[in-house]
């Protein structure tokens, strides 16, 4: 890992290459800070919501990965 680059841009990175199926962002504050973390639908093979906001890099991972089991179960056969 290259220690002049921050954490959060790697953790974006991490997310935007396990999830491409989704485009991952950070939001901006009005004061000009990045803020939430944020995941916009593109493949509706990865998710049901079209848009999926947390506060932190792994609470994203773990929504994102409910969001794919929930459009497994919606492809599913009955």
């Amino acid at each position: 890992m290259d220690t002049r680059t921050p954490p959060e841009d790697h953790a974006l990175a991490r997310l935007r290459a396990d999830h491409p199926g989704h485009r991952i962002w950070r939001s901006v504050r009005s004061d000009g800070l990045l803020g939430d973390w944020v995941a916009t639908l593109h493949d509706p093979a990865a998710g049901v919501d079209a848009t999926v906001i947390c506060d932190g890099p792994e609470e994203l991972r773990e929504a994102l990965a409910v969001q794919r089991t929930q459009a497994d179960r919606l492809r599913r056969p009955r």
